[in-house]
């Protein structure tokens, strides 16, 4: 090689390492900025877990429990109301003129074993007219199949048999993902052997692509924003909506037949 084609080398390979170095540094700060981003959110568990038990004392002539994690407590959104939990609330009341007491026993970083020791025996003690269950997405960081689905199976034995439950939503990370449609797969198999109705959280959040990546997602790129959470509200929707409007054709029945 000649003197120049040595120099040409030398000059590339300088480039190559000096925007490595770049990224590396930009990877790193990038980091730092997501974890002081999630100690942040961190400060938000308490106002949110502390808000949605002073609303479960309120009266309502329905009852709409939540089964969940921080995605129902809403971590991430700009208010607690404005999770999907909220979100749907608002669209029961709308749609039924009636008074709505919602009781989320959701707790912030919620595995499925944890929904089976505190929220469960919680959920004995209530008579809800409408449940949602979507748990499972901090499961993915410590993976155990068999863990998963022992635990799920313990929830989806005891929910009601028209409770409404959301599979996995989309982690976007090819690594994770691969662990999530495992997930999914053993979710939906647990319920459809007790016919329970499964939403599609997961190609839902999944089909909002970059653009949901970039628009959707807190501070910290984990919880849902207002329009992440509106997002997951839509999943959620017209199987919610669907019940409540049997709901409402039933008890007009029952009205009927008492007159």
């Amino acid at each position: 090689m000649t003197s120049k084609g040595l120099l040409a080398s030398a000059i590339a390979t300088g480039a190559v390492a000096a925007v490595g170095a770049l990224a590396a540094v930009g990877w790193r700060r990038f980091r730092a900025k997501l974890t002081a981003n999630s100690l942040v959110l961190n400060e938000t568990l308490p106002i949110h877990s502390k808000w949605w038990r002073d609303h479960a004392k309120e009266r309502g002539e329905m009852l709409y429990v939540a089964i969940g994690d921080s995605a129902a407590q809403g971590i991430g959104a700009s208010r607690p109301d404005r999770s999907y939990v909220g979100v749907l609330a608002d669209d029961i009341r709308s749609l039924t003129g009636r008074s709505l007491r919602v009781v989320n026993l959701s707790i912030s970083g919620a595995t499925t074993e944890l929904a089976v020791l505190d929220q469960l025996p919680r959920l004995a003690k209530l008579r809800p007219d409408l449940v949602t269950v979507a748990i499972g997405a901090n499961d993915i960081a410590l993976w155990d199949p068999a863990r998963f689905e022992r635990n799920m199976r313990a929830i989806l034995d005891v929910v009601p048999d028209d409770a409404i439950v959301a599979d996995l939503p989309c982690f976007h990370f090819p690594k994770n993902e691969r662990k999530v449609a495992v997930a999914n797969r053993i979710l939906r198999r647990l319920a459809a052997e007790r016919g329970l109705t499964v939403v599609p959280l997961h190609e839902l959040t999944k089909r909002q692509g970059l653009r949901g990546i970039l628009t959707q997602f807190a501070e910290d790129m984990f919880h849902p924003n207002d329009h992440g959470y509106r997002v997951w509200a839509d999943a959620f929707r017209p199987a919610l909506l669907a019940l409540v409007a049997r709901r409402l054709v039933d008890a007009g029945h029952d009205h009927a037949e008492v007159a």
